[in-house]
């Protein structure tokens, strides 16, 4: 379901039937009513000579139309798209949904990027209508309505946290994009939590089928104790954000999940949703993967039995990479026991506790000068954990969400003691790439025999997904990391 400029038949049709499955990958412009929309929107649906399609909500405000405050289009899932392209723009797009031209401005962007301003807006305005700024915008305008309606914040401070340079700007893009002034966009009743002051509620929505449950779960089998923690239900871990800690706790809701997150810096909250919906995958197309996969005898049974099925991710590449590093040639529980053993040894501790929540991961730079020797690992692993930390430190290898997938992965693949599975690991669970294979893992091979398959035959065989086949196949392996009452899952070729 790759929409790589816009059908504008094919889009109509979508809007024509209210398909869900398409928010998010394109917004339309109603010309007679000046609004913009989701596809699925339950207003009537407009004629076909009055609407025009938009690959972002940013091309939409910039066009002239004001968000639909009926169907929310800017609380939609973002574009798979940008998941699955490796291009500049799916790169920038990605740093910009991270919080990358509020912290750095559109210089710092395109330096990231390796291009001049003037380069990566022609690329931007090329494809999506707009340039770095307005995206930046867009973004900001949806978090400042999530802290408008979630909270009883002082609408100063809920212009400043959603990165604006000043009250006017934030009063002025609010009633541009809503068509509304920000008080008027407050409820009666915010819909806050009744929680501990300093907690925000928010719903993180998903595409259907969602498998909440399972992906938590999944998240829950590889807690590491003072960094992660797993109740049965809800899944909580810290943060590292720009500005400092958070911690967020993970529970299923309908349609998606509930994250309820404390921030050291509310500055920070575009950043961590951004991330909370990379860990969880948020924003695949469920369907496009699920076509694909579902259509190879081996893997048909394992499909139809757990539609929707996503690949978790990391909230932060270096420490997956390192994570990584610890887990290779030991168990679940093996690297679990080494990652907190490393955390207490290298990491910050919060200055408030959250329940058994303790400590930051440590950052490279820190990690890089720590005293490892007694976390238990190996010489040779003792060493390569310190290589690693120093080449992220120093900007050897780059594994942020702009990161160039590729020179990420030969540059890592150079590093002593990191092999082909450790760099597939970070490619697939750090830089959550839909379409990595990971070479030469145990649990995989021994479901690829079930289901009648080999290494080097599944290489090349479920592109452009095979990130969620080794997650089919993982599940067949071991199925405890994925359900609660595990089952002999039988599969043919």
């Amino acid at each position: 379901m790759i929409l790589q400029g816009l059908d504008a038949e094919r889009c109509y049709r979508a809007v024509a039937s209210r398909d869900a499955r398409f928010d998010g990958w394109f917004f339309t412009g109603v010309h007679t009513t000046g609004i913009y929309c989701r596809p699925s929107c339950p207003a009537r649906t407009p004629l076909a000579r009055n609407v025009t399609f938009h690959t972002t909500a940013a091309a939409a405000q910039h066009a002239g139309f004001r968000a639909c405050r009926r169907c929310r289009p800017d609380a939609v899932p973002g574009s798979p798209e940008w998941d699955v392209r490796a291009d500049v723009v799916a790169r920038a797009m990605r740093l910009i949904a991270d919080g990358e031209v509020e912290r750095a401005g559109v210089p710092g962007l395109a330096g990231r990027l390796g291009y001049s301003e003037r380069q990566l807006n022609r690329l931007l305005v090329g494809e999506l209508g707009v340039g770095p700024l307005a995206l930046a915008r867009a973004q900001r305008a949806q978090t400042a309505r999530l802290l408008i309606e979630t909270t009883t914040l002082p609408m100063a401070d809920v212009a400043f946290a959603a990165g604006f340079a000043s009250i006017r700007q934030f009063n002025d893009t609010v009633r541009e994009v809503f068509a509304t002034t920000p008080s008027a966009l407050r409820p009666a009743t915010p819909r806050v939590d009744g929680g501990a002051p300093g907690w925000l509620t928010l719903r993180l929505a998903a595409r259907a089928p969602y498998p909440a449950e399972e992906v938590l779960l999944f998240l829950g089998a590889h807690a590491v104790g003072g960094l992660e923690e797993w109740d049965g239900t809800t899944f909580s871990r810290v943060l590292d954000l720009p500005h400092g800690p958070a911690v967020v706790q993970l529970s299923p809701t309908a349609g998606g999940i509930s994250a309820r997150l404390r921030l050291s810096q509310l500055r920070d909250l575009g950043a961590a949703v951004s991330r909370c919906r990379r860990l969880l995958d948020l924003d695949a197309d469920p369907v496009a993967v699920d076509e694909v996969l579902g259509a190879d005898p081996a893997l048909r049974e394992l499909v139809a039995a757990a539609p929707g099925r996503r690949v978790p991710a990391s909230p932060d590449a270096d420490e997956l990479a390192v994570r990584a590093v610890l887990g290779q040639q030991v168990s679940v529980a093996g690297a679990r026991t080494l990652t907190a053993r490393l955390l207490t040894t290298a990491g910050t501790p919060l200055a408030e506790p959250v329940g058994t929540l303790t400590h930051v991961f440590p950052r490279a730079a820190a990690l890089a000068s720590a005293d490892l020797s007694t976390v238990g690992l190996t010489g040779a692993r003792r060493r390569t954990v310190g290589i690693l930390a120093a080449a992220l430190a120093d900007g050897t290898v780059t594994l942020d969400p702009g990161a160039d997938r590729a020179e990420a992965s030969r540059d890592l693949l150079a590093l002593p003691g990191i092999g082909p599975w450790t760099v597939a690991i970070v490619a697939m669970r750090g830089l959550a790439d839909p379409d990595v294979w990971l070479p030469g893992d145990l649990a995989v091979r021994k479901s690829l025999a079930l289901v009648g398959s080999s290494d080097t035959d599944a290489a090349t065989r479920w592109r452009p997904w095979r990130s969620y086949a080794v997650q089919h196949l993982w599940a067949l392996a071991v199925p405890s990391l994925f359900t609660r009452h595990p089952r002999p899952v039988r599969s043919s070729s």
